[in-house]
């Protein structure tokens, strides 16, 4: 879920406009081309924290079986377990490395981490489902100020020779947090308890704020103004429309307050547009979806995270509420699923360019489509698991083959001093695709079945899933209509970085720009493009 992150691209490689004043960032760490002490120092706490942080984004999915029978929550409230992170998530992260530009960016860092731990303590002692849900949405707030400032940070630390493969550590290391996600959350549930899937972030995040504040050099990036108006009429809308999606099937759909909440949520979004269209600082420029490319690629990303995240909220809990197995077992067996990119990934990063991102992308979505309705159609209280494996790998090449290129497709579509706002939303409109994959996916799946047996359990889950599906394939479509124009000159990464690397969820990856707008903005020149792709 972490996997994403890009609110920091335009540090990693400064090009800002005339007048803009310069990064602070002190010459200790990097004496020629070596990786200095300090320089090590920035990659170990950066990658630590990054891994912690995504970590959380998919860990308690293989725990919510057992939180629903110790809290004894409802469906609504396992929803808001996996939501509340998400959804804070992903609305403050276009602001988090903002506030470190203004405000120092170790110090941030060190406020961000310290709020992650004090919510994972909050988490682990929660007595109710309500108190969970609370400590995850304060998870989600430190996680979207933690996430791109150990990006800026480590960018701003390391020499430009040695930039391209600590940036390929971190999106590794952040890659295998989404990829064990699961497995890591069953062990410690199966081994332990539930409570120990956040107990665990306790030890590390006090360990990593003296660290940070002793160990980094403090460093800020140009200052501009905050759209807080839109961050609040974005937040609120977005809150209103997914508590009414979660709430719809115990009130009814009709019911005063879930129309309330559609309408209040909807008109503030509307009004959320508006403001963008009209500010002279807009968190989210809406311009940017007048490109066809921009627009596309971002439907798709949204789709792809929508039918991702809704059908292994389900799915994690099919093998422990239906078929009796352990967290530890059921994280062992979506493991094909969620472990695929790592291998598969770096391949496809690499032959992008020659074949078209955006058929690239296409081609991921159709597999991971075709993924989930083989799974709805295979699930039955007794299916061997064997019958999952062909249709778990098919999905996770799907998801390698989309998260591969989508970054380079997205940052090719808008000018390079832009791209910094452009994978932040990028980033958020995924995560939001994940927050209603779960909502719409789980309304289908009370509407069609419950928790009463497991029959029932599937009667509900395979509906839901194959709509997610559907999706999905819409995705697909949207990323095959993307057009591509001639390539532009190639850049020479390869000379500068010692490898590409592009894995999981959320992956640092550089490489030469992918497909392009057919559009008058844009303009990638000779920029080198560090990206993350996917997460969450």
């Amino acid at each position: 879920m972490p996997d994403d992150l890009l609110q920091a691209r335009t540090e990693a490689f400064p090009r800002e406009p005339a007048g803009a004043p310069d990064a602070v960032a002190p010459d200790s760490t990097a004496v020629g081309e070596r990786m200095t002490p300090k320089a090590w120092w920035t990659l170990a706490i950066s990658s630590v924290a990054v891994f912690m942080v995504t970590l959380d984004n998919l860990v308690v999915t293989t725990a919510i079986p057992v939180i629903r029978g110790d809290l004894h929550a409802s469906l609504s409230g396992l929803q808001w377990t996996v939501n509340a992170y998400t959804l804070t998530f992903a609305v403050l992260l276009l602001t988090g490395a903002a506030l470190g530009d203004r405000f120092g960016r170790r110090r941030l860092l060190a406020i961000g981490i310290a709020i992650f731990t004090v919510a994972s303590a909050g988490a682990a002692l929660a007595p109710s489902i309500v108190a969970l849900d609370v400590a995850r949405a304060a998870q989600g707030v430190g996680g979207a100020i933690v996430m791109p400032l150990t990006l800026t940070v480590l960018s701003a630390a390391v020499p430009a020779g040695r930039r391209g493969v600590a940036l390929g550590i971190w999106g590794g290391i952040s890659g295998l947090a989404v990829a064990f996600g699961p497995l890591v959350g069953g062990a410690v549930v199966s081994g332990l308890s539930w409570h120990w899937i956040f107990w665990l972030n306790v030890p590390i995040g006090l360990l990593l704020v003296p660290l940070i504040l002793l160990r980094l050099d403090e460093t800020r990036g140009p200052v501009s103004r905050f759209d807080l108006l839109g961050l609040g009429l974005a937040s609120a809308g977005l809150v209103g429309v997914v508590w009414g999606l979660v709430r719809a099937n115990e009130v009814g759909w009709t019911s005063p307050q879930i129309v309330g909440a559609f309408v209040v949520g909807g008109a503030l979004l509307v009004s959320f547009v508006a403001w963008e269209l009209r500010t002279e600082h807009p968190m989210l420029p809406m311009r940017f979806f007048a490109n066809r490319t921009f627009a596309l690629a971002n439907i798709a990303s949204l789709l792809m995270f929508f039918g991702m995240f809704g059908a292994i909220f389900f799915i994690s809990q099919f093998f422990q509420v239906v078929q009796g197995l352990s967290p530890f077992q059921s994280g062992l067996r979506i493991l094909p699923w969620t472990a695929m990119p790592m291998l598969v990934a770096p391949i496809a990063g690499a032959v992008s360019d020659r074949i078209g991102g955006h058929r690239l992308m296409g081609a991921g979505l159709a597999l991971q489509a075709i993924g989930l309705a083989w799974i709805a159609a295979v699930s039955t209280p007794t299916t061997p698991y064997a019958e999952f494996i062909g249709p778990f790998a098919l999905s996770g090449l799907g998801m390698a083959l989309f998260f591969a290129p989508v970054a380079n497709v997205i940052l090719s579509s808008v000018r390079p001093q832009e791209e910094g706002q452009a994978s932040g939303a990028n980033n958020a409109i995924r995560e939001l695709g994940g927050v209603f994959g779960v909502a719409v996916l789980a309304a289908v799946f009370a509407a069609k079945g419950g928790y009463g047996s497991g029959q029932q359990f599937v009667d509900g889950m395979n509906p839901a899933v194959m709509i997610g599906a559907v999706l999905v394939a819409v995705g697909a479509i949207a990323a095959f209509t993307i057009k591509r124009s001639p390539q532009p000159e190639h850049l020479a990464v390869a000379t500068e970085v010692g490898y590409v690397t592009a894995c999981a969820c959320a992956s640092c990856w550089c490489a030469p720009p992918g497909d392009t707008a057919d559009t008058k903005d844009h303009d990638v020149g000779a920029v080198k493009v560090p990206v993350l792709a996917g997460v969450s």
